[in-house]
Protein backbone atom coordinates (compact mmCIF):
# COMPACT_ATOMS: atom_id res chain seq x y z
CA UNK A 1 0.00 0.00 0.00
CA UNK A 2 1.52 3.11 -0.81
CA UNK A 3 0.59 5.97 1.37
CA UNK A 4 0.78 9.87 0.44
CA UNK A 5 -0.08 11.28 3.69
CA UNK A 6 2.04 11.66 6.95
CA UNK A 7 0.85 10.00 10.05
CA UNK A 8 0.29 14.53 11.59
CA UNK A 9 -1.77 15.23 8.67
CA UNK A 10 -3.63 12.26 9.04
CA UNK A 11 -4.57 13.19 12.82
CA UNK A 12 -5.51 16.93 11.44
CA UNK A 13 -7.58 15.92 8.56
CA UNK A 14 -9.40 13.51 11.53
CA UNK A 15 -9.59 16.02 13.51
CA UNK A 16 -10.69 18.69 10.63
CA UNK A 17 -13.77 16.40 10.35
CA UNK A 18 -14.44 15.93 13.37
CA UNK A 19 -15.25 19.81 14.19
CA UNK A 20 -17.45 19.43 10.86
CA UNK A 21 -19.18 16.51 12.03
CA UNK A 22 -19.36 14.17 15.13
CA UNK A 23 -20.50 11.13 13.70
CA UNK A 24 -17.09 9.77 12.47
CA UNK A 25 -18.11 6.32 11.53
CA UNK A 26 -15.98 4.58 9.14
CA UNK A 27 -18.52 3.92 6.20
CA UNK A 28 -19.30 7.85 6.17
CA UNK A 29 -15.20 8.69 6.10
CA UNK A 30 -14.74 5.88 3.81
CA UNK A 31 -17.15 7.37 1.21
CA UNK A 32 -16.49 11.05 1.68
CA UNK A 33 -12.53 10.90 2.80
CA UNK A 34 -10.97 7.86 1.04
CA UNK A 35 -7.98 9.06 0.61
CA UNK A 36 -7.75 10.00 4.43
CA UNK A 37 -9.47 6.34 4.86
CA UNK A 38 -6.30 4.75 3.69
CA UNK A 39 -4.00 6.65 5.28
CA UNK A 40 -5.30 5.97 8.48
CA UNK A 41 -5.45 2.52 8.52
CA UNK A 42 -2.28 2.51 6.88
CA UNK A 43 -1.01 3.88 10.36
CA UNK A 44 -3.48 2.76 12.65
CA UNK A 45 -5.05 -0.75 13.13
CA UNK A 46 -8.30 0.21 12.44
CA UNK A 47 -10.60 3.65 11.98
CA UNK A 48 -11.57 3.19 16.16
CA UNK A 49 -7.74 3.46 17.01
CA UNK A 50 -7.36 6.44 14.69
CA UNK A 51 -9.91 7.97 15.40
CA UNK A 52 -9.05 7.68 19.36
CA UNK A 53 -5.50 8.77 18.73
CA UNK A 54 -6.84 11.86 16.68
CA UNK A 55 -9.37 13.16 18.76
CA UNK A 56 -8.16 12.71 22.47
Amino acid sequence: MEVDMSMEEVIKGIRRLEKLDSNLTKKKVKKSHPQLMKNALYYFSDWEKAKDRSIS
